[in-house]
């Protein structure tokens, strides 16, 4: 989802700089804000009780996060870190509402890209419960490409380390590079060097 950037700084948006590793938000935080990144790559994410790190999703350019937090009067349950060095535009919660409220189009446009999030929530779900490595990597190597414009068998670069796969699917990164490797095997991948091409 990307909300033109004329239209979120004509209602108060301001860019922010973020480095690299910097907290965005963290769990437990009051939602105060709508985010859309213009430049770098956010991760969300939380901790178990062991302090093993649970990735909920990686995000780059263009796309928007903790919008669906502004509905409710809930506190984020998770955190949001800079991955890399970020430019985001913020646009107050007041101003966010207001804007949809006054923009039947747009408001369509958030509610159309939360329910496409909520489905792909589902089926990650779905998938994350099976026990076979492969239909986890293969689910979310579909989830990453569907919303790419690369659609042709191995034209996708997967913006994901063997860490991070492990991390949104609950498995070991040991388990990742052997699947990995097993479904370039299959042809259902290609690997050149550490990038993987699905």
């Amino acid at each position: 989802m990307i909300i033109d950037e004329n239209l979120l700084l004509e209602n108060g948006a301001v860019y922010e700089d973020y480095p690299a590793k910097e907290i965005i938000y963290e769990m437990g935080s009051v939602p105060h804000y709508y985010f859309q990144i213009v430049k770098g790559t956010v991760e969300l994410n939380n901790y178990h009780e062991d302090g093993k790190e649970f990735t909920l999703n990686i995000l780059s350019e263009g796309q928007s996060f903790g919008e669906s937090l502004l509905f409710a009067n809930k506190n984020y349950p998770m955190n949001a870190i800079a991955k890399t060095d970020c430019i985001i535009l913020k646009l107050p919660k007041s101003n966010f509402l207001y804007m949809l409220s006054t923009n039947r189009e747009l408001m369509f446009t958030i509610f159309r890209h939360l329910s496409d999030r909520l489905f792909d929530k589902y089926v990650m779900l779905f998938n994350n419960s099976s026990t076979d490595p492969m239909s986890k990597i293969k689910s979310l190597m579909d989830y990453y490409k569907d919303s790419s414009l690369k659609q042709n068998p191995y034209s996708y670069p997967v913006p994901l380390t063997r860490q991070q796969i492990a991390n949104l699917t609950g498995l070991r990164v040991e388990t990742v590079i052997r699947t990995i490797k097993k479904m370039a095997q299959e042809k259902i991948l290609k690997l050149d060097g550490r990038t993987i091409f699905y």
